[in-house]
Order: C-alpha cells, then structure tokens, then sequence
C-alpha cells in the first residue's frame, strides 16, 4: 500500500512563492514516477508537472519556467517549488505516483494524495 501526504499549500499574494511536499510512504522506489496535478474549481485535474529517474521531468506549458519539480529519494519525498504564483495557479494539488517506471505522459497514476489547496490572491 503507499501513501501520499501533502503539504505546503495556503495563500499567496500574485508574484509570491510556495514550496509544496509529497512524503511518500509503502514500495515507492525512486524509479517510480511521482508528479504534482492540480485542479481548479469547474475544471478538469490536470498534470502539473512529474518526475522519475528513467522519464526526467515534464511540465505543463502553463507552468515551465516558474515551477519545479524535484526530489529527495532518500527522504522518499517530492517537491514542488512554485514561483511568480498567478491567480490562475489557485487550486487544489494533489500529489500522485505511478507504479511503474515509464508510465505514458497522458496515463494516470495509481496513488494519490489528499490534495493541498492554494490559491493566490491579492
């Protein structure tokens, strides 16, 4: 069984930065992908970005250059650095991990998290 726990989310001023962690926990191995999703109010959950020793990382465009995803295999923990936060950017995240090591960009993980809300505003 694995486990997600997130935290890190709350408010944030427009410009402002966030730093989000994802404690995994169970037969997570630092070949598994993990990856942060996101899903704002009357929209779909979409990837935010992902990682994995074998996949490198992805993003979503909306967020390449001011989000970044990075790991601690050691501590079995993903992170999510969130800088020049937009209103746009407010919604839940959520946390996820795939049981293999190659999973397709679009598949969907099979663990996730309780998810951590932000929201950015003035």
């Amino acid at each position: 069984q694995v486990q997600l726990v997130e935290s890190g989310g709350g408010l944030v001023q427009p410009g402002g930065s966030l730093r989000l962690s994802c404690a995994a926990s169970g037969t997570i191995g630092h070949t598994n992908v993990m990856g942060w999703y996101r899903q704002a109010p009357r929209k779909q959950r979409e990837l935010v970005a992902r990682i994995g020793s074998l996949t490198g990382t992805n993003y979503a465009a909306s967020v390449r250059g001011r989000f970044t995803i990075s790991r601690d295999n050691a501590k079995s923990t993903v992170y999510l650095q969130m800088n020049s936060l937009k209103p746009e950017d407010t919604a839940v995240y959520y946390c996820a991990a795939f049981r293999g090591a190659l999973p397709a960009l679009g598949s969907q993980p099979d663990y996730w998290g309780q998810g951590t809300q932000v929201t950015v505003s003035s």
